[in-house]
């Protein structure tokens, strides 16, 4: 009997580990993965539902992977993560296309529970009441789909803070950590297959197993040999420890990269979000790392328009991205997301008024990432090679340690044959707003 399947990952870095250990444990049991959902004979779709966009853009992925169901009798459909664990129990009446919904905890089960829809041991829906999340073992199988030289690794999920406007805590639970040294092992088995980046990544890793237990960890993976990257995400200003800066600033393989989400810098918006600091402490935060770490690559995250943001605090947070502290900037339009505590505040920003404050802030960074590009020019950087650049022929894609994977911008390899995952020491010719362009210190890399 054939086994193909088709796996359409959303959503963030997290969800994208669920979705490799999904498809690694069918991989194990003799499953293919192929690339289109007309050739498979299970379509399986990891959700996301952290906003209401992204809600929205799970039930279409699932509308149309219903529709490819219909098309061919036989074909399986299974929904995953954030969106059942959420919504499942309201989903499962009106999608009988479905034959599994399984929750954000249930990764690591698909196989099993796969084998009992014929007999009937599986249940339609299966997701924990609450708020669950899933955490690998050191030798769970992956299977990484999109690159072989890197990965991300997830050593928390859930979240503990109680920021206001956030569903995480109510979809994963309170936040639980790996251990230590499955995490290593982890990494030593993907560096072995070929890995030379690892991300590491959780809602809040800068307090993993405590406050200096990331720090322990980063030890650890120090001894991996085949290991060349080590990159953070994420790191909240109070997590910011005096020796997790000297590791950030003490070479090796851990990359000078903070990515520090502060959301914004006017007190009273800050409170109002339940964030537990201030523009004080935000600026200090900046100031510790500029300090410590000097030549960091700095890259955070903002919201407009949050519920009471009038346009004096919003000036301030525009004046405090124009200031230039951040190399890398998102800007995110707050939306009420249903059971948070914001949806309920007075003082609700209109969309399109956030939206537009979004976009002024979007537009205010972009000569500040174009400073922070264009003073690398004439500087030889390492590279780690990506590969082919889908818009120009005879061109490679890379990033160096400052450019984080699908985030950040890239950059252009020009007279370069370096395989992916070859770290290459290339001088920079020229910079974009957002990407780089260089070719190899050697002429004969």
């Amino acid at each position: 009997m054939s086994r193909r399947v088709f796996l359409l990952s959303l959503g963030c870095p997290k969800n994208r580990v669920d979705s490799e250990v999904m498809a690694g444990g069918l991989r194990a049991q003799g499953w293919e993965v192929v690339p289109t959902p007309e050739d498979a004979d299970l379509l399986l779709v990891n959700t996301c539902s952290f906003i209401a966009d992204a809600k929205q853009e799970s039930v279409d992925a699932i509308f149309e992977l219903a529709a490819v169901k219909a098309a061919a009798p036989g074909r399986r459909l299974v929904v995953a993560g954030c969106l059942v664990q959420q919504h499942g129990r309201d989903m499962a009446p009106d999608l009988p296309e479905v034959d599994l919904f399984i929750g954000a905890g249930q990764a690591g089960e698909l196989p099993e529970l796969l084998d009992g829809i014929a007999t009937g041991r599986t249940p339609r829906l299966v997701a924990r009441e609450g708020g669950d999340c899933f955490l690998p073992e050191a030798f769970t199988p992956r299977f990484l789909a999109d690159a072989s030289h890197r990965a991300y690794v997830k050593i928390s999920d859930g979240c503990s803070r109680s920021c206001a406007y956030c569903t995480i805590p109510a979809i994963k639970g309170p936040r639980r950590d790996r251990d230590q040294a499955a995490v290593v092992d982890e990494v030593v088995r993907l560096a072995a297959g070929g890995v030379r980046e690892v991300t590491l990544i959780g809602q809040d890793i800068s307090r993993f197993q405590g406050r200096d237990g990331l720090v322990e960890l980063l030890d650890g993976l120090e001894e991996v040999p085949e290991l060349v990257w080590v990159r953070l995400l994420y790191l909240f200003p109070d997590g910011l420890s005096d020796a997790l800066l000297d590791r950030l600033g003490g070479g090796g393989k851990l990359l000078p990269y903070v990515d520090v989400p502060v959301q914004h810098v006017d007190d009273r918006v800050l409170r109002a979000m339940r964030r537990g600091t201030s523009e004080a402490a935000v600026r200090s935060a900046v100031a510790r790392v500029r300090t410590v770490v000097p030549g960091a690559a700095l890259r955070t995250t903002v919201i407009t328009g949050f519920p009471g943001e009038d346009e004096a605090a919003f000036a301030k947070l525009l004046a405090f991205v124009e200031e230039g502290h951040f190399r890398h900037l998102g800007a995110f339009a707050y939306s009420p997301e249903e059971g948070t505590m914001a949806a309920g505040l007075n003082g609700q920003v209109p969309a399109a008024v956030a939206a537009a404050r979004r976009d002024q802030i979007l537009e205010a960074q972009r000569p500040v990432s174009r400073r922070w590009n264009e003073a690398d020019v004439g500087r030889t950087v390492d590279v780690l090679v990506e590969g082919p650049s889908a818009e120009h022929d005879w061109v490679l894609t890379g990033r160096t340690s400052a450019q984080a994977p699908e985030i950040d911008g890239i950059t252009y390899l020009e007279l370069c044959d370096a395989p992916p995952g070859a770290v290459v020491p290339c001088e920079i010719t020229d910079a974009t707003d957002y990407d780089l362009v260089a070719r190899p210190a050697d002429p004969d890399s």
